[in-house]
């Protein structure tokens, strides 16, 4: 839990909205905001995130994250912003991991990136998005079972459950608030235009 000095920057928070409907990303930021800001008004909304529906790569799926995230908090008009994405990344050796970000944003401009989520895929699972499939749309063809993306995704199902996807997506969102959270810690940033939250 963040110390004293952060809680009175976050429990101002009055409103913050999230970038999607599905409920496993909702019950992540949930999870994670409304500890800090107990006063806040957390809202979904469904928003465009104006990249792929399946992004390739780490940057196309960080552009994903900060549109949702931008997007969502200008819909509402709220204080803050979060929008989280899940892409997958071509490897060198022929491989495909996964990736997901998270991106926070603020009526001033001033954002956090987080992320994570780098596991392994399956060869079948990664033809399938080479031919065209989301990886949700691949992981419902390999398993049998309809919207997991809505629910385990692909980090439960491929953990067999060990790893919680709602909890994974609170991890990436935590670590989106840390300018947010230690903003003095990253007060040097004001020399390269980024104004430190304080």
């Amino acid at each position: 839990m963040p110390d004293d000095q952060t809680l009175p920057l976050l429990s101002a928070i009055r409103s913050v909205a999230v970038g999607s409907t599905n409920p496993v990303k909702v019950s992540a930021a949930r999870a994670v905001i409304a500890p800090l800001a107990p006063r806040a008004r957390i809202d979904a909304v469904a928003v465009a995130s104006t990249v792929s529906d399946q992004p390739f790569g780490d940057e196309e799926t960080i552009r994903g994250a900060r549109a949702r995230a931008m997007a969502a908090r200008d819909a509402l008009g709220a204080e803050l912003g979060i929008g989280i994405e899940g892409g997958v990344v071509e490897q060198a050796d022929g491989e495909m991991r996964t990736c997901a970000w998270a991106v926070v944003v603020d009526a001033h401009g001033r954002s956090g990136v987080g992320g994570s989520l780098a596991m392994p895929l399956p060869h079948r699972i990664a033809q399938l998005i080479r031919d065209g499939a989301e990886l949700g749309h691949a992981m419902d063809q390999l398993v049998g079972e309809r919207d997991t993306k809505h629910g385990k995704g692909a980090v439960g199902i491929l953990t067999a459950d060990l790893v919680d996807r709602q909890r994974a997506y609170e991890i990436l969102v935590t670590y989106a608030l840390a300018p947010f959270l230690t903003p003095q810690l990253y007060s040097d940033e004001r020399r390269v235009g980024i104004t430190p939250v304080y």
